[in-house]
């Protein structure tokens, strides 16, 4: 037994030994497992890249597929009210026919004979009409101002200006002559068409504007150029039918406006 005790002893001192050279070995030598190693240097963005970066994020998915159609329809549909799906992206409008009926469709579903309700947006929806998709927006507190009904021509060739009672459509050379069109800029862009009366300024509220509106976008295309004005004069036009959105203070107004014929 003393002959076994001492093998033990000496294999336990030669384990230490091993030790206390690999805790030296540890302590005077710099490399690590991974060789050489150092940290990178912090690389900074230049401005220019951090606002190309964060211009391209969209937390909210405002700029998804399919999200807005460049035609408001012109069906006689009514949007009352919108429930969103942002799980599954579908979901459901509250929608009326000519009848006034309000009726709940899903997304996907038949409105109409050839219409489909085809996406749902926060404040309005896009139908799908024979393979056309058209805009719908929702029923604004201030409701759409529409001028239905024949132009008196008699009445705006008297007096070039119209009192804008109910049943009579502002013809398209009576509006024109009776709306001035001037661009507003921010930061060098035009951002919308100013417009203002002529005259009485009659024809002018009865075409659905007030004093001080701002056109931002026109059948569903928003306002960005001085071009849009001159494309704008060049669809009022007999028989025309216009959809414009107007900064009214700080509502957004639809305006549904019907260009009587001559």
């Amino acid at each position: 037994m003393p002959g076994l005790y001492s093998v033990l002893l000496g294999l336990l001192a030669v384990f230490l030994v091993v030790q206390a050279i690999r805790l030296i070995w540890v302590v005077v030598t710099p490399l690590g497992p991974m060789g050489d190693w150092q940290a990178r240097e912090v690389q900074v963005l230049s401005s220019q890249s951090r606002l190309a970066l964060f211009s391209s994020f969209d937390p909210f998915y405002r700029t998804g597929p399919a999200a807005t159609a460049n035609v408001v329809t012109s069906l006689q549909l009514t949007l009352y009210g919108i429930r969103m799906n942002e799980g599954s992206g579908l979901g459901s409008a509250i929608l009326a026919g000519p009848d006034g009926v309000q009726e709940s469709y899903a997304v996907g579903e038949e409105i109409m004979s050839g219409v489909k309700l085809d996406v749902v947006n926060f404040d309005h929806v896009v139908i799908d009409r024979g393979g056309t998709k058209e805009s719908l927006y929702l029923d604004q507190s201030v409701p759409a101002e529409t001028v239905g009904g024949e132009f008196d021509t008699d009445q705006a060739a008297t007096s070039g200006s119209s009192s804008g009672a109910a049943g009579t459509t502002p013809a398209a050379e009576a509006i024109a002559n009776a709306v001035d069109l001037a661009p507003r800029s921010a930061d060098g862009k035009v951002t919308g068409i100013v417009v203002s009366p002529r005259g009485d300024g009659a024809l002018f509220r009865a075409a659905g504007f007030r004093d001080g509106d701002i056109i931002v976008s026109v059948n569903g295309q928003q306002v960005s150029s001085t071009s849009d004005i001159a494309a704008l004069k060049r669809r009022i036009v007999p028989g025309a039918r216009l959809s414009v959105e107007v900064e009214r203070g700080a509502d957004t107004v639809p305006l549904a406006i019907n260009m009587g014929t001559q």
